[in-house]
């Protein structure tokens, strides 16, 4: 039974991103898997790393808790917008918090290498945006999955890390909506 972590990072709760996330679960829940969720809106947080990495700031207890389901996971779902070619900055702020040294990655003494301490994870990323995604792609170079994909997830060891693009969300019907809400849940349902 694989162990799948749904992270919803949009911060409206009446957003599509909640829709794909729960069709998502449907279809994981189909297929046998356990599932744990953060909605990191819920979470109660400080999001600014205020001292970088040279002092720790007291991680509060619904980062502990977010903590403890990462170590659980065996696949993470990333479900978010792209808003200004980035991530939400409550998003933004659970990363800075969360993934720290020694949590996902450990810088080695003496060297400029670390090691990446959650290896052996794979992750999906499910991001919506409000134009075509080739544009994304082509015009802006993909800047929120980059820094999601590669420079967190990949610095940290996860791979494999799929991607789906879901947009353009504010040009949609009803019709284009409950067909991406469609394939969400089939993507749940095929992992094994």
């Amino acid at each position: 039974m694989k162990k799948i972590l749904i992270i919803n990072g949009h911060p409206n709760k009446d957003s599509f991103n909640f829709g794909i996330a729960t069709a998502y679960k449907k279809g994981a829940s189909g297929s046998g898997a356990e599932i744990k969720e953060i909605i990191i809106r819920n979470l109660a947080f400080n999001p600014n790393l205020q001292f970088g990495y040279q002092k720790r700031t007291e991680l509060e207890p619904d980062l502990l808790e977010a903590w403890e389901k990462i170590k659980w996971a065996e696949h993470m779902v990333w479900i978010h917008p792209v808003w200004w070619g980035g991530l939400p900055a409550i998003t933004k702020g659970f990363i800075d918090r969360l993934f720290l040294p020694g949590f996902t990655f450990q810088n080695r003494e003496n060297s400029a290498w670390w090691d990446k301490l959650l290896s052996g994870k794979s992750a999906h990323i499910i991001t919506t945006l409000d134009f075509p995604s080739w544009y994304y792609k082509f015009a802006y170079g993909r800047p929120s999955v980059n820094q999601l994909k590669k420079s967190t997830l990949g610095f940290c060891g996860v791979k494999p890390v799929k991607v789906t693009y879901v947009g353009p969300i504010k040009a949609s019907d009803p019709s284009t909506r409950e067909k991406w809400l469609v394939k969400a849940e089939k993507l749940g349902k095929s992992l094994k």
